[in-house]
């Protein structure tokens, strides 16, 4: 429980603001009443140290005093405010909520935290204005124009502004930077939803057998291409990668290489048995 993520919001309409749930205080509640309650807690728990001694207990202990410390901390503040940020950086990101989500993994990474993942946020009421009713990268419709008009320019404008803000604030060597999605696009175009091939803009419909993957920094060689598909970008040719050799190559950049456990009875077991780390790519 201790590892579960925490869930940033923000919003089209105000792409600056963005907001932490689990670490908002609601309604009249002020950090002084808080800890007021947490004083109240401290003295509870007193009489309770040898019912404490319990593991399960200790664990819930220990996350109270870490969701404390958290809700309490001016740097958890900090990190989530965008407005700190100069006008000059976030205009090298663009003004999109996307934009400003890569900006603020970049501030997360910055204060410390280990693992960020930036899930693309989009606008359904903006993508059937472009036509492209599949939502966001599904491109059942209108593949090539969404793509090249909406999707790439407002993915490409961040990331990279996202790269070099890393690098130049010395972080990119020690953060690796993963793009990836659950499938890629069909490579016969014309999806039936729209029309099939004969389509005026055809689309595309999920394939699963073959997709692209990005990694960046994190001890990773830049321009370098990993593995290649057959001429149709159909199914992988040479040097195949399954999701178990990226998952592999991400522990390996982080410096884990044992990924033995145990249950609950003691009993090890492999975290995944599958693949290997691409050590190419270093």
């Amino acid at each position: 429980m201790q590892y579960d993520p925490l869930y940033v919001e923000g919003q089209h309409t105000s792409p600056l603001e963005f907001r932490c749930p689990a670490l908002t205080l609601e309604g009249e509640v002020t950090v002084a009443r808080l800890q007021n309650r947490h004083d109240l807690l401290k003295t509870l728990n007193a009489a309770e140290r040898d019912f404490e001694r319990n593991a399960s207990v200790r664990n819930y202990s220990l996350l109270q005093r870490k969701a404390f410390s958290l809700l309490t901390s001016q740097g958890s503040k900090t990190a989530f405010d965008l407005s700190r940020e100069p006008e000059s950086v976030r205009k090298s990101y663009g003004d999109t909520v996307n934009a400003m989500s890569m900006l603020m993994a970049r501030r997360l990474v910055e204060a410390g935290v280990p693992f960020v993942t930036v899930y693309w946020y989009h606008d359904y009421e903006e993508d059937k204005k472009r036509g492209c009713l599949g939502g966001a990268w599904d491109t059942h419709w209108k593949n090539f124009s969404c793509l090249k008009d909406y999707l790439l320019p407002q993915f490409d404008r961040p990331f990279a502004a996202l790269l070099n803000d890393l690098h130049e604030r010395g972080l990119l060597d020690q953060t690796l930077v993963v793009v990836t999605s659950e499938m890629g696009r069909s490579p016969k175009v014309g999806d039936h939803r729209s029309g099939g091939s004969g389509a005026a803009e055809p689309g595309r419909d999920h394939w699963t057998h073959c997709q692209t993957a990005l990694l960046a920094g994190g001890g990773v060689r830049g321009g370098q291409v990993y593995g290649s598909s057959d001429k149709i970008a159909a199914y992988p040719a040479e040097r195949p990668v399954g999701p178990e050799h990226i998952v592999h190559t991400i522990y390996h950049a982080m410096g884990i290489h044992d990924l033995e456990a145990f249950d609950s009875q003691n009993r090890p077991y492999n975290l995944l048995a599958d693949g290997n780390p691409i050590r190419e790519l270093f």
